[in-house]
């Protein structure tokens, strides 16, 4: 349901047919209660030390929304990496996945990730994020949509959008930390607390993908089947 990848160059990878990685992959599925969140202010994104490229984030931004007065600068999730249990080493089945996750907005997204000059904001690391430290790298979903006549639904862009206007996806979005009342980290949380915000962020992640696909394929809730983590 939920996916993460990280653009690479081609020269970087020598191999134009791989532009991404696949961080964790969970071919047969998890359940909700397979996934948790580790949500923390100590998973924001790490700002550059060059003040120049730290300045063409806003830059980036004011000339998006000069071409494009619709956008909107929307708080997100940050992905900041995942740990994993699995069963059996011969198997190596995981059987729960925890994804660490911060803060992070729209606006720093098109001004890191989607800047001409994304590749200055990485970090020489094989570390995926020691290499990602200073992007945006919001978490986003895509749900894929099996119709009961064995059908895979599909959905062409806007020409009115930040990114890949036009392009056929799958229906999906983000995870909106607004949605469950978050606008900022509280600091100085009890345990309780933050265990019941992880629970919270957790149950959104797949909420919204529902609230994704209802609003962009018009699907009743009451329609749609049991809901499985693939990546």
């Amino acid at each position: 349901m939920d996916s993460q990848a990280t653009a690479s160059s081609a020269a970087e990878d020598g191999d134009a047919s791989t532009p991404y990685d696949l961080l964790l992959s969970c071919p047969l599925g998890l359940s909700p209660s397979q996934v948790s969140a580790d949500f923390d202010g100590s998973h924001d994104r790490i700002p550059h030390p060059d003040i120049d490229l730290e300045n063409s984030i806003t830059e980036i931004w004011n000339q998006r929304v000069h071409k494009n007065a619709s956008l909107y600068n929307g708080t997100k999730f940050r992905y900041a990496g995942f740990i994993t249990h699995k069963e059996g080493s011969e198997s190596g089945k995981i059987s729960w996945v925890s994804l660490r996750l911060g803060l992070t907005d729209y606006r720093t997204f098109v001004g890191t990730n989607l800047n001409p000059l994304w590749e200055r904001f990485l970090v020489p690391s094989q570390e995926d994020t020691i290499r990602c430290q200073h992007t945006s790298s919001p978490l986003g979903n895509g749900a894929i949509v099996e119709t009961s006549d064995n059908k895979i639904l599909v959905l062409r862009r806007s020409n009115n959008v930040g990114e890949f206007p036009g392009h056929f996806v799958f229906p999906g979005g983000h995870p909106e930390p607004q949605e469950i009342g978050i606008a900022c980290h509280q600091p100085g949380k009890s345990l309780r607390e933050s265990e019941m915000l992880n629970k919270r962020v957790s149950e959104e992640m797949f909420d919204s993908i529902v609230r994704e696909v209802i609003e962009e394929i018009g699907v009743p809730d009451s329609s749609l089947g049991r809901q499985t983590y693939l990546a």
